[in-house]
């Protein structure tokens, strides 16, 4: 062994109480010693000397050796050199340098140290000791001056810098040690060292400072927990609210946000909102994030502890994101306290992390990459039966696909007659009802009406008119999309449309929708789908009225990289013996993409068992009144059956589980009790 660290880390201190176990961005000193020691290249062992059963556990978790220090050398007038001086003889070794590394500097930098120490292995200096450049002109309490003429007011660059000694660490040659009994000697040079390293701990205000400084000097480190918990202003938004006429809120947030919560999740990593808010905006982004949110809450501290409770969770892995101060109870219950980077100060300084990032531009995304870096690979699958699972597919910020949870759509189609207030309120629906999406459906009627139908007469709820006039009466245009798009984004829901002609495809981009829907009637349409696959966007692709054959042209034109199929079956309503759910496994065996259902049944029950078989979306014709005009209206869900249905689908989602066999904690008791084993 060529080079020894010790690191004396005593149980006693005058001016902050056991301060080598305070920690400094969720870290104890004597740990960030020891990391920072085992990380430099040329230091080959590390050992603690210590008195305290604490600072020598911390120290073994850490990595390092132990060497009990006897009570003669843990006083407070005991010179560091006697304990590395009794840790050199406890170990029996004799390396040619030994580091003494000071647990009061927080912020070691490895590299410094291995520089120091490879000058003295080098033979440039026997005593290398950290120091910190500086100009500063000293004086005497009388006046005088120590370093300068006062008469002769040198400008800092005609000064050469003089090193202030910082106490990090003390790299030494171990014979020079032993001869001389103390740590200067020889040829003693000075390893530079930044400012923002510099700082030594001594007393609280120290302390306080290296806390405050922590999250911006420490190298990003992936975070690692089992569950991420977050407040939602400040953290989801950039704190701001925007109130329109009518004192509807509507806030800024990052669509990074949703792919990493995404990813978060897919790891395995529990995802809460917690928020003192009651507000329907919470609501409507956690919705549409796919997570859970607890609302109104006076208490957070309390609400989540009962949370870690009911979830069987260790609070040292879980990451808490706060930004102001009724976050810090919260954050003292946790093992990764975070903030984001403009927080009240008292929050930056009680955070272990504080992202780079502010709310509303990346800062969820930001952790959630940490978190994911921190995540163990996926063991390989044993062989076995292939699973039908694929690559899901975005749409916006949203995971559509296998292991994501189910996607919602409420289809809206023609069912607001025109209205476009008819059109808010049942937005307001599926917004209400939990769902992601609503869909439209779009035409350019002079295309997409047969000339034969143009003429005729139509009774309407606005007179009579031709059936070209009706299907114009019943048409919205570019304002109208405009207020659909801004509520929509208001009430935290997708829209796109089944465009049914070219042209309307044109308008759409116009309105940068996030997908577009092939509706079944289209799927023949092969300048259509042309059109569609060019944009580029994600496709949902229905299979209603098509056989195998139509289907394999249009996937030839659409290709598969951004493809949802929809089962469907376009029989108004449904009959249950037209429903055929098991062609979804058939549709994902041929094609290898994710597959939906897009149902016109009556109830409930035929959309649930398509969850129960795989389909990782779900579309249903909403209304607010079945008996209403039109003619989608009687095959629609009303306000109480799509909310029963997003319910049932989240239930069968957790009900569904893993496919691993196992017993469950609630078994166990039973187990005990009932369990007869014989031989």
């Amino acid at each position: 062994m060529r080079v020894l660290a010790v690191v004396p880390a005593r149980g006693g201190s005058a001016g902050v109480p056991l301060k080598n176990l305070a920690p400094v961005g969720g870290i104890p000193l004597v740990t960030r010693a020891v990391r920072a020691s085992l990380r430099s290249e040329l230091i080959d062992r590390v050992v603690v000397s210590t008195d305290h059963a604490g600072i020598a556990e911390a120290a073994k978790e850490a990595g390092a050796l132990v060497v009990d220090r006897p009570e003669e050398l843990s006083g407070a007038t005991a010179s560091s050199e006697s304990a590395v001086l009794h840790a050199l003889d406890a170990l029996g070794e004799d390396p040619e340098v030994v580091v003494l590394v000071q647990c009061t500097s927080a912020f070691i930098d490895s590299d410094d140290l291995s520089a120091a120490v490879r000058k003295v292995l080098d033979g440039e200096a026997d005593t290398v000791v950290s120091g910190l450049p500086t100009h500063e002109f000293l004086w005497t309490a009388t006046g005088g001056g120590i370093n300068h003429d006062p008469a002769i007011r040198q400008r800092r660059q005609d000064r050469e810098p003089q090193f202030r000694e910082n106490g990090a660490f003390y790299v030494m040659r171990t014979s020079g040690l032993r001869e001389h009994g103390h740590r200067f000697f020889g040829t003693v040079a000075v390893q530079p060292v930044p400012v923002r390293h510099a700082i030594e701990i001594d007393d609280p205000e120290d302390l306080e400072l290296a806390r405050a400084l922590a999250p911006f000097v420490d190298v990003p480190e992936p975070i690692d927990v089992d569950a991420v918990i977050t407040d939602f202003d400040g953290v989801h938004t950039d704190d701001r609210a925007y109130v329109d006429s009518d004192g509807r809120e509507m806030v800024l947030v990052s669509r990074s946000d949703g792919m990493g919560i995404s990813l978060l999740r897919r790891s395995g990593v529990k995802v809460l909102v917690m928020s003192t808010e009651h507000n329907p905006v919470v609501a409507a982004r956690a919705r549409k994030l796919g997570v859970p949110v607890l609302q109104g809450i006076a208490e957070k501290r309390i609400v989540l502890r009962d949370w870690l409770t009911i979830e069987g969770l260790d609070p040292a892995r879980v990451a808490y994101v706060g930004n102001d101060v009724n976050d810090l109870g919260p954050m003292a219950e946790v093992g990764w306290p975070i903030a984001v980077p403009d927080a009240h100060p008292r929050v930056r300084a009680a955070a272990r992390v504080v992202l780079t990032k502010v709310g509303g531009d990346g800062a969820v995304r930001e952790l959630c990459d940490r978190v994911v870096a921190a995540r163990p690979e996926a063991p390989a699958a044993p062989e076995a039966k292939p699973r039908l699972r694929f690559r899901p597919v975005a749409v916006g910020e949203v995971l559509v696909g296998d292991s994501e949870p189910v996607y919602v759509i409420g289809e809206i189609g023609i069912n607001h007659n025109g209205d476009l207030d008819l059109a808010r309120r049942l937005i307001d629906v599926a917004a209400d009802a939990g769902c992601q999406a609503v869909k439209f459906q779009k035409r350019t009627p002079a295309i997409c009406v047969p000339e034969a139908q143009k003429g005729q007469i139509r009774q309407t709820p606005w007179g009579e008119m031709t059936y070209l006039e009706y299907k114009e009466r019943t048409e919205f245009g570019h304002d109208e999309y405009r207020q659909i798009a801004k509520y929509c984004d208001e009430r935290g829901l997708h829209w796109f449309a089944s465009p049914w002609d070219v042209p309307s495809i044109d308008f759409l981009e116009e309105m940068d929708v996030v997908a577009h829907k092939v509706a079944s009637a289209s799927v023949a349409d092969h300048e259509l789908l042309r059109a569609l696959a060019a944009t580029g966007k994600p496709l949902m692709l229905s299979t209603g009225m098509s056989t195998l054959s139509e289907i394999d042209q249009a996937v030839e034109i659409l290709g598969t990289d951004k493809l949802i199929m929809m089962h469907a079956t376009s029989t108004y309503p449904l009959p249950p013996e037209e429903a055929n759910l098991r062609t979804i496994t058939t549709l994902k065996e041929r094609y290898g993409v994710p597959v939906g259902y897009s149902g016109h049944e009556r109830g409930l029950q035929i959309s649930l068992a398509a969850v129960t078989l795989g389909a990782v979306c779900v579309e249903r014709h909403i209304t607010l009144d079945r008996t209403m005009w039109g003619s989608d209206h009687a095959a629609s869900l009303e306000p109480s059956g799509l909310e029963h249905l997003v319910r049932d689908i989240r239930i069968i989602e957790q009900a569904m589980g893993d496919g691993v066999k196992r017993v469950f904690p609630g078994e166990e008791a039973p187990k005990a009790r009932l369990r007869r084993v014989t031989v």
